[in-house]
């Protein structure tokens, strides 16, 4: 996989994530890597890039740092339905409709490409390998949904707060941002909270629960997992969602 100069190293979370889902040939990465430097956008923490019923007119892969999906209600209350990692694209084929039915909010600095939809859509006719990893992720996204609904409706709170721990941390594995059994966790309690069904007090509870029973630590911005499987086995967590694409 080629990424040249600084900002193409930054890419590598990209690359790596694609070649995952489906291994790129060289030509396609270059062209997946020449629209990246094409549209290449930097935003600071807490800006939203797109709210709920704005029209939707580009793909925006991210590069670095860390974003988030939410839905608010009327009086304030705000739900995260997925955290967007290094890597991932925020709303792949979501030109498609005519508005974004939610908001997407950076939680630290990103570095991100917007890529139009007319580049796009070039890019999908002639690079058939890269439109098919763009298609994998897309239903990876359905999974992690679907895994993410089933945590809010059964299971318990240090199960949720449990799950999402093994989910983050499976998912900056193929992208090479995990450290041993560590990675960086860059966000607030709140974060956490509106991310599990909960309130911040019992978010806080739960993640101090998690450490008196040494299966986290978390300090620093910075999750380190003393044991996964056994964290796995106390938030019955499988990685099975995360691999639902075929291997060639």
């Amino acid at each position: 996989m080629r990424a040249h100069g600084t900002e193409g190293g930054v890419a590598q979370a990209v690359f790596r994530r694609f070649n995952a889902l489906r291994p790129l040939p060289d030509e396609d990465a270059a062209a997946l890597e020449h629209a990246i430097l094409e549209g290449l956008l930097r935003a600071g923490p807490g800006e939203d890039l797109i709210t709920e019923g704005d029209p939707v007119d580009s793909v925006r892969i991210v590069l670095s740092g860390w974003l988030f999906r939410h839905k608010t209600l009327e009086d304030g209350r705000r739900q995260i339905v997925n955290f967007i990692l290094p890597g991932e694209t925020c709303d792949a084929h979501a030109y498609l409709l005519s508005t974004l039915d939610h908001s997407i909010t950076t939680a630290t600095p990103v570095a991100y490409a917007e890529i139009k939809r007319a580049r796009f859509e070039q890019l999908m006719a002639a690079h058939h390998a890269l439109a098919e990893a763009f298609m994998c992720e897309t239903l990876l996204n359905n999974a992690i949904q679907r895994e993410w609904i089933v945590n809010l409706g059964r299971r318990s709170a240090f199960e949720r707060v449990a799950h999402l721990f093994c989910e983050i941390f499976e998912r900056l594995r193929p992208v090479g941002l995990i450290d041993g059994n560590s990675c960086s966790l860059p966000v607030t309690q709140t974060d956490l909270a509106d991310a599990t069904g909960l309130s911040v007090v019992h978010a806080n509870r739960t993640i101090q629960e998690l450490r008196a029973s040494g299966l986290i630590v978390l300090k620093d911005r910075t999750l380190t997992i003393g044991d996964l499987e056994a964290l796995k086995n106390a938030a019955m967590y499988s990685p099975g969602y995360l691999r639902l694409y075929r291997a060639k």
